[in-house]
Parts: structure tokens; sequence; C-alpha cells
């Protein structure tokens, strides 16, 4: 098993299945309201998307009901949680854990989480296939930096929050920089833990 490569995408499954619960519980305060539409802001009024940076923590949902919403969120969001933590290394799992982000979407879990959700579960499809590379000098700068790009990645990504509170024109006003923050660490931790298998590979 490749060991770096299970963790991260564990990791990121985890991160993912986490936004039905962060989505759903805002949802499911909202009551047995009709959405006006597949695009919705979790969080009802008085929040204002237009003047807070996680514009009112977006989703999308195919449920004609706020509360329903809500539930299936919680719902799928902690059966993927739990599937990345214990399930993704099984054959399929990685396949599982896209299926649960995809429906994760579909049901109120937020549209960044979901996302990462599915990255999470192509990475999984990897944790059992057999390392054939030779380390490389950039391979080997790579795996220098696991655990520490998945560090980074989670103490911005729950960090932002914490930024926003005291420094919301800020983040409101610097447009794609958060989510290019997370792509671009999620991207790192992802080839910083497979650079890790292949160094462990060779040793």
């Amino acid at each position: 098993m490749r060991r770096a490569t299970r963790t991260v995408a564990s990791a990121l499954g985890i991160f993912a299945g986490f936004g039905g619960p962060e989505h759903g519980v805002f949802e499911i305060m909202r009551g047995n309201v009709r959405p006006e539409g597949l695009l919705i802001a979790s969080m009802g009024p008085p929040c204002n998307p237009e003047e807070v940076w996680h514009a009112c923590e977006p989703a999308m949902t195919i449920i004609p009901s706020f509360l329903i919403t809500g539930i299936l969120a919680v719902t799928v969001g902690l059966a993927t949680m739990v599937w990345a933590g214990f399930f993704v290394q099984r054959k399929r799992g990685g396949l599982v854990l896209i299926l649960l982000s995809v429906l994760l979407l579909l049901v109120g879990g937020g549209l960044f989480p979901p996302v990462i959700g599915v990255v999470a579960g192509v990475v999984g499809t990897r944790v059992n296939d057999p390392v054939t590379r030779r380390p490389t000098r950039l391979s080997r700068f790579l795996a220098r930096l696991w655990p520490w790009s998945l560090v980074t990645f989670f103490v911005w990504t729950l960090g932002q929050f914490v930024v926003g509170h005291f420094f919301n024109e800020f983040l409101l006003n610097s447009g794609l920089f958060s989510p290019l923050m997370i792509v671009g660490l999620m991207i790192l931790s992802i080839a910083s833990a497979f650079a890790r298998d292949v160094r462990s590979a060779a040793e």
C-alpha cells in the first residue's frame, strides 16, 4: 500500500465530508422552505452573500426543501467522512468516495468540498498501485515536503475562517486568492505524498 497516498486521500476525503454537516446545519435551520433554484446559500437571512467572504456558504441541491437538504447533507457528509477515514484503501474505495462526493454536491454539501472529495477519490484509486518510478531530484525535494504540505493545507483551509472573522474585507476583496491557495496546497500535498511513496519504495 502507498501509505502517504492513502493518508492524503483519507485526509482530503474527510475534509470534503465535513462540508456536509457544515452546510447542512445551516440548511436545517432554514426549515421546510423550498429553495428558489438549484444554487442556494446555506445560511439564510440576515446573512448577505455580497457582504461576507464565505458568501453565506453556497451550495446546490436537487431537493425541494432546505430541511430535507440539510438532513441529507449531514447524513451523506458523515458517510463520506467514515468511508474516507476507514475504507478508501479498499478495492474500488476511491470510486465509492467519488460517488459519495458527487451525491454530497447534489444534496447541499457545498460546492468546493465535494470537488475536493472527487479529487481525493481519484487519489484513492492509486493507493494499491505498485510503485514503478525511481526517485528523481524533483521527487526527492517533494518528498521532503511531506507531511508538512498537507498540514499547511489544513492550517490555511481552516484558518481562513479565523482570518475572515477579523479581516472580512480582505478576503472579500481578494478574489480568487483563497481558492487558489487551497487548490495549490492540495496539489502540492498530493504530489509530495506520491513522491514520499516513491522514496519509500526505493529505500
